[in-house]
């Protein structure tokens, strides 16, 4: 069917009032608690959304149904340990977050350890945003790219990528710039509805369009063992199941972890949980979180199984694609009524801006708060507060732009088999989420270490991390369980180092 006329209208006219709303819904911002905590006023239902939205809105609309489409739907495993995980963080960390009355979660580090583990913390969380975000907003370019290749543009793969994350990054600072973190939570709310609705309109479509419906689907995917969720890998030997990430236990444990650390310790999860009105709402809307986020997973993952149904199990290079991510969008451009396809290609953009701006919003918010007001605005006024952040966030819109760029030519240059972009963006986060999560453990459990134990522990987490991942070849969800136990004995270790040292002396 193609790209209409109309098509391109729908997609022009939504980002457009999609950009005008979010700036009207902001209000006026007078300080740096308004423009990153929305004054403490937003309702908790609304933050469940914006931080559904926020962590999987584009990844999930484009990448999920490519994980189903390449492999099975053990990949759901993951999520009930995300609910198991999302409740730990609502019982333990959330309690002290209100109770310090925190504008940031590292603030917390700072208090238990001193500013220095602050700034480490909080610098270590930005460079984790800006390397899996660039792998968010290069996957948010697909659907601009497939738009751009069939309106007939004649150049390489790479140069529609770049010109497509340049757009919606421009788009997307508009309102970011202006709005603050008001303007981004209600239109996650927004967004989210919208590209949920299209993606219950898009397997609707594809199963009229199947000849024997979901029974044909089915045939073909169990043969081609698709069909299967559970994954005990009992038939692995160990050096294969700690490599497995979509085993029960693996998935289970490891996601739980994964979890905590991303929904805990993550200032792009933290800061919409600090946006409500008291401890209790916040609880609701993370606990929450998790509940959606499973049902969601679920629809995407059956719509990739749709889709490898629809195409008959061809490869991305027997269909003319660069990747395995590219499947639903293709589909979405191709097959769907003219006016469709510009309103479902619309909501991933939208939702794409979503991402994007919660996480500019973020990382203004720890580089501001954590970095900038205690060191050099500490006589500053509000308004001048207000003047800078406006400035950090034009920064890191351009610096995460530029991210993008680095990981459109890495995923489109590489020979070989490509990895699903979600699971690249999630295996990079996981990483430092160890080291993060280590350090807040510390701090909440040992009330014994100092300082220098905690920042010890950090960094050794971290190198000691890089290493075993490559020598055992670990599933990325067990990245963080390793990297926060490494984090916790390291700094134990340091500490009775440190006693032992002090005795000798005094002795």
């Amino acid at each position: 069917m193609g790209f209409a006329t109309l098509d391109y209208l729908v997609v022009f006219l939504y980002l457009a009032g999609v950009t005008v709303a979010g700036i009207m819904i902001s209000g006026r911002q007078r300080s740096t608690a308004d423009y990153f905590l929305g004054g403490h006023k937003i309702p908790w239902w609304a933050v469940l959304f914006s931080v559904v939205a926020t962590e999987t809105s584009t990844l999930t609309f484009i990448s999920i149904p490519a994980v189903a489409y390449g492999g099975n739907l053990t990949f759901l495993q993951i999520t009930l340990g995300y609910i198991i995980g999302r409740t730990v963080v609502s019982l333990v960390l959330l309690p002290r977050y209100f109770q310090g009355k925190l504008s940031t979660a590292y603030q917390f580090l700072g208090n238990r350890f001193g500013n220095s583990m602050r700034n480490i913390t909080s610098m270590t969380f930005m460079v984790t945003r800006l390397l899996a975000d660039g792998v968010r907003l290069f996957a948010s370019a697909i659907p601009i790219a497939i738009i751009l290749r069939l309106a007939g543009m004649k150049t390489s793969d790479l140069n529609i990528y770049l010109i497509s994350i340049f757009i919606i990054s421009v788009v997307t600072l508009v309102y970011t710039f202006l709005g603050g973190i008001k303007a981004v939570v209600w239109m996650d709310v927004v967004q989210m509805g919208v590209y949920i609705g299209g993606a219950f309109l898009a397997a609707g479509i594809i199963l009229t369009r199947l000849p024997d419906g979901w029974g044909g689907v089915a045939q073909i995917a169990q043969g081609a063992e698709k069909l299967k969720l559970f994954d005990l890998g009992t038939s692995l030997n160990f050096r294969d199941f700690i490599a497995q990430p979509y085993t029960l236990f693996v998935a289970l444990f490891g996601g739980a972890v994964f979890s905590i650390a991303s929904h805990g310790t993550d200032q792009l999860i933290v800061q919409r949980l600090l946006t409500t009105r008291n401890l209790r709402s916040s609880q609701k809307a993370l606990i929450g979180s998790g509940i959606v986020v499973f049902f969601q997973f679920s629809l995407f993952l059956f719509i990739g199984l749709l889709l490898f149904g629809f195409y008959s199990g061809q490869t991305p290079g027997q269909l003319g694609l660069a990747t395995t991510d590219e499947i639903f969008a293709k589909f979405i451009v191709e097959e769907l009524p003219t006016g469709l396809s510009g309103l479902i290609i619309a909501a991933i953009l939208a939702a794409a801006m979503s991402t994007l701006s919660s996480s500019i919003n973020s990382l203004a918010s720890a580089t501001t708060l954590d970095i900038y007001k205690p060191h050099w605005g500490k006589t500053s006024s509000p308004e001048q507060d207000l003047r800078v952040s406006r400035m950090i966030t034009i920064g890191w819109g351009a610096i995460i732009t530029g991210s993008a760029f680095v990981f459109a030519f890495l995923q489109l240059q590489s020979s070989g088999e490509r990895p699903a972009v979600v699971e690249l963006g999630l295996g990079i986060a996981s990483y430092t989420y160890g080291g993060l999560l280590g350090a807040f453990l510390m701090g909440i459990l040992s009330k014994k270490l100092r300082r220098k134990d905690a920042i010890f522990g950090f960094f050794a987490g971290l190198i000691a991390l890089i290493f075993l991942v490559k020598e055992l070849t670990l599933a990325w969800p067990l990245y963080t369980l390793i990297g926060s136990l490494i984090v916790i004995f390291v700094g134990h270790l340091s500490y009775f180092i440190r006693r032992r040292r002090s005795r000798i002396v005094n002795n």
